[in-house]
């Protein structure tokens, strides 16, 4: 192994650098390093910024156009025809009315009967929303806006059934104070 080293160490005999280094060499090497450090060259990446801005711009797109077509086809009654819209319009100022006129008589009596109201217009609405997704499915399919003129109609009937029922209990409570005075 002596042996080996000592060849590997004549055969490279005369190429080692064994020169001194010229003077001032270590000054000018740290003035060339002390440059770099103060004025250091950035490389921008543009991939990353142009990335970014090509998904904002895909995402807004398809975001744009998601809630547009949305738009197009609600499902609303109002969508199928300028009778439909007003038709719906009527049921929905109508109801919006018999629901404040239903709230203005609760008390502690008629809490009850108005709560069980107001739970059956909401499984009604329910309803109303799965005929939404039929009409968007069968493509204004005649029995399906009937169902959903049948279902305001089963609200405001609903509405108008509790109010006179209540409007005959505070007559009723009327008419037995009457007659004990």
């Amino acid at each position: 192994m002596k042996n080996d080293i000592e060849k590997i160490f004549k055969d490279l005999d005369g190429s080692f650098d064994v020169h001194e280094t010229p003077l001032g060499h270590q000054s000018r090497f740290l003035a060339k390093l002390d440059n770099n450090r103060k004025a250091p060259v950035k490389k921008i990446n543009w991939w990353k910024p142009l990335s970014i801005a090509a998904s904002l711009t895909l995402l807004v797109t398809l975001g744009f156009n998601f809630f547009t077509s949305k738009d197009q086809v609600s499902g609303e009654l109002a969508s199928v025809s300028p009778e439909m819209e007003k038709t719906q319009s009527f049921f929905i100022t109508t109801i919006n009315k018999e629901v404040l006129k239903l709230k203005s008589f609760e008390n502690a009596e008629t809490k009850v009967l108005i709560d069980d109201a107001l739970l059956q217009i909401n499984t009604l609405e329910k309803e109303y929303q799965g005929l939404k997704k039929d009409l968007i499915e069968s493509g204004n399919d005649k029995r399906v806006i009937y169902a959903m003129i049948t279902n305001f109609q089963k609200r405001v009937d609903l509405l108008e059934q509790v109010i006179t029922t209540i409007e005959e209990i505070e007559t009723l409570k009327e008419l037995k104070n009457e007659t004990i005075i």
